[in-house]
């Protein structure tokens, strides 16, 4: 029994599971998405919080260019690619024909820092937390030079306090990265399916890894458990932050300045589609709400997700959100897309997104991996398995056969004017012997 309910229950009422238990890729079209203006307010959370975010960061640069100097000035952001020869690849693999629009690349694979979109609301929410700290015992302004903070004895005031996470792998590299860098005690606790290279790498910047033989749900039900009973440690909720989520909000006013710099009109004539991996739904939510601040009904986002862990989908789909967990219905979880690998999705998220998702899908392990394979091969870009599940999102746009289209009022014109941005999540960090694999595997597959 799955909530009081068979199984066959379940299936009777949603359809949809059959594909999903079968690890079938398949895409689900919202029906509930909603204008901008009526559903942003779902969310609790408004533009001056975003903007209150993006005020912090500016505060942090200074002392981030210092003890970060690979970012840009202290700002934590990526550029954007245009991939016109991936483009010409998937038109011509996949047999397209007539106009589809411009096919993008959001680079947060190569954020400084820890390499990865977990850079944004992970580092924000440790900044976010040492300067409540910082400010509260007297020892920083709002009007100081932040550099300061950069000091032994910050350092060894912020030593008196601890900060933990439960992660698949790349927010424990965020959190963990900057939260000893400023001083922190750093507990990551991590599941089965993180990569050793992570904890490799946490370890070295002198953090301590805990882990789990079980999923990411239990690492972090464990971290929180641990972390509620030490008052001075606090514990980074990927499922539930508020801060993190904000803190990926930052993306949206950042993009639409990327764009108009690149001459790419956005408006109702030519729609954005944005494609974000999603796993827990903290990263891929805050991203959305962002873009929906600073694009409105114009932008289009769409989650994706492996096959083996489709959790968003299905909380979204049957209403019931964090309530359920795949594994409830017998799919395991597992799948080469390390930081996609959640089997129960974000309650907040779900909930606060649900009107502003225009669509999930689920893509299988193999398809990552070809794409992969093909983006190295056809623009030199390097990505981890996670990072490619936005790829195939154009492809499902187009060949959408629920009416979302007509319903969205996706005439064939605005889709020859549209644009389809795919949100590379990490990559940049794995190291080559990993990356030569995943290569290998996917030229592999591309030869099939």
């Amino acid at each position: 029994m799955i909530l009081g309910q068979s199984l066959a229950t379940w299936r009777a009422q949603y359809p949809l599971l059959d594909e999903l238990i079968a690890l079938r890729e398949t895409s689900w079209f919202n029906p509930a998405v909603a204008p901008a203006a009526q559903a942003l307010a779902d969310v609790g959370l408004s533009a001056a919080d975003v903007a209150d975010a993006s005020a912090r960061l500016e505060r942090f640069a200074p002392y981030l260019a210092q003890v970060f100097p690979e970012t840009a000035g202290g700002i934590i952001e990526s550029d954007i690619l245009a991939l016109t020869q991936m483009q010409a690849e998937l038109q011509q693999r996949h047999e397209l024909s007539g106009e589809i629009g411009a096919l993008w690349l959001k680079r947060d694979s190569h954020l400084p820092i820890s390499g990865s979109i977990k850079a944004r609301g992970g580092i924000y929410e440790v900044l976010k937390h040492a300067e409540d700290l910082a400010l509260a015992a007297g020892l920083l302004s709002l009007d100081d030079d932040y550099a300061c903070l950069d000091s032994d004895e910050m350092r060894a005031f912020f030593a008196g306090y601890q900060v933990a996470v439960g992660s698949t792998g790349n927010l424990g590299l965020s959190i963990g990265i900057i939260s000893a860098r400023l001083g922190f005690k750093a507990t990551v606790h991590m599941s089965a399916d993180a990569r050793q290279w992570k904890k490799d790498r946490l370890r070295g910047h002198g953090v301590t890894v805990v882990e789990y033989a079980s999923d990411y749900s239990v690492a972090v039900a464990e971290g929180r458990r641990q972390a509620e009973a030490d008052p001075r440690c606090h514990f980074v909720d990927d499922e539930n932050s508020t801060h993190l989520f904000v803190g990926y909000a930052v993306a949206g006013e950042r993009l639409r300045q990327q764009l108009a710099a690149a001459n790419v009109t956005v408006d109702a004539e030519h729609p954005l589609f944005v494609y974000l991996p999603c796993g827990v739904g903290g990263g891929p939510g805050g991203v959305a709400f962002g873009l929906k601040l600073a694009f409105g009904d114009a932008v289009h986002c769409l989650f994706a997700e492996p096959t083996h862990s489709p959790c968003m989908l299905l909380g979204v789909h049957t209403g019931r959100h964090d309530e359920l967990a795949v594994q409830d219905f017998g799919i395991d979880n597992r799948t080469a897309a390390d930081g996609l690998a959640v089997g129960r999705p974000s309650g907040f998220v779900g909930r606060a997104m649900q009107r502003l998702i225009d669509g999930y899908y689920t893509v299988s392990d193999e398809e990552l991996f070809r794409n992969l394979a093909l983006l190295e091969q056809s623009e030199g870009q390097r990505l981890e398995p996670s990072a490619l599940a936005g790829m195939p999102g154009p492809l499902r746009v187009l060949g959408e056969q629920q009416g979302y289209r007509e319903r969205m009022g996706l005439t064939p014109a605005r889709l020859a004017r549209a644009t389809h941005l795919v949100w590379a999540t990490g990559g940049s960090m794995v190291p080559q012997a990993e990356m030569d694999g995943y290569l290998a595997r996917g030229r592999q597959l591309l030869g099939e």
